[in-house]
């Protein structure tokens, strides 16, 4: 096809975002028409974007003028919105998590292998990150030997009021238990989440926290989650290898002086830090879409990041080292 057509579940501000994103930057596709269970606002993104706006998203899905579909609802109607577009035979891309539960996502996999063909993608962004990339390639080819431990930290500013002491494993940390699963190659063992002092902006929950993971060979994983932190958005990712240390290089920022300090300037939120990794995500999406395959994040991989969450979630609440305990992956996904 010259032109995917497709349509967006959820006209949030992440859903508006890739309207734009796919839109105006990228290329093979366009988002043709919107559904968000809010009619009106629905109905203002489209005539916004010039698109077409749809009161049910199930209708949407089925329409024969959408060819793939974006799902970007609150994440307890992604499998509602994820099976739909199984049912009818259409490449899906749901923004993380696939589902709240790891028992919502094998229910998706099982409508998806009953339907004979991967047409799920995931969106862990972090592993389109020319960074994470560069680490993911050294860590492949063993080029500085075996990595042995990580040392990661995901900082922000600020969080919104919905926050609260789970979101720092549900919404936050997820992000590493995804792409440091994907960097390594190996599944994890055990979770372990800890409390720090808390922060003085933390309002009712605790921050920061850390996560602890240990993978299948052994390797040792350790997460710093500070959410409140008031100054900036920094992802980092140290892998101590046998031969050599390995950092997550950080974007190309320009120089600031101000305040009796020079220094880079570094991001205040994912919008911006993580913005090339998005566009490749979905550039990428788009091409093997067209060329009727799943090149990136697949069910599996959403059900296996729920599974380590749920035990990181009971760690956090037991404050005791937990098990990660997954079903043996299907012959489909393998």
């Amino acid at each position: 096809m010259e032109t995917l057509r497709i349509g967006l579940v959820g006209t949030g501000m992440i859903g508006r975002t890739h309207i734009e994103r796919i839109n105006n930057k990228l290329s093979g596709a366009r988002v043709v028409a919107c559904a968000d269970i809010n009619a009106d606002f629905c109905k203002k993104v489209a005539a916004q974007y010039g698109i077409k706006a749809f009161e049910d998203g199930e209708t949407m899905i089925a329409d024969p003028e959408i060819d793939a579909v974006i799902v970007t609802t609150l994440d307890q109607a992604h499998e509602q919105f994820v099976t739909a577009a199984i049912h009818a035979g259409k490449y899906v891309f749901c923004e993380k998590p696939l589902a709240p539960t790891a028992a919502d996502c094998r229910r998706i996999m099982e409508e998806e292998i009953k339907g004979g063909k991967k047409l799920v993608q995931v969106g862990f962004m972090r592993r389109y990150d020319p960074g994470y990339r560069q680490l993911k390639e050294a860590i492949d080819n063993r080029t500085y030997g075996e990595p042995l431990l990580l040392h990661c930290r995901h900082r922000n500013p600020e969080v919104d009021g919905n926050w609260n002491n789970s979101s720092a494993v549900e919404n936050s940390m997820v992000h590493e238990m995804d792409v440091l699963r994907w960097l390594l190659g190996e599944n994890y063992v055990s979770a372990e989440v800890r409390y720090g002092k808390t922060t003085r902006r933390a309002d009712g929950f605790h921050d920061p926290q850390i996560m602890i993971l240990t993978t299948e060979s052994g390797v040792r994983i350790d997460v710093e989650s500070f959410v409140c932190n008031g100054h900036c958005y920094d992802v980092q990712c140290e892998v101590v290898c046998e031969d050599a240390i390995l950092n997550l290089p950080q974007p190309a920022n320009i120089e600031v002086v101000a305040d009796a300090v020079r220094g880079r300037a570094i991001d205040r939120s994912w919008s911006t830090r993580f913005v090339e990794a998005y566009n490749v995500e979905f550039q990428e999406w788009i091409n093997a879409c067209k060329e009727g395959r799943v090149d990136g994040p697949t069910a599996w991989d959403g059900y296996a990041c729920q599974v380590v969450a749920s035990a990181a979630s009971l760690a956090r609440d037991t404050q005791e080292i937990q098990k990660v305990t997954y079903d043996e992956m299907p012959d489909f996904y393998k």
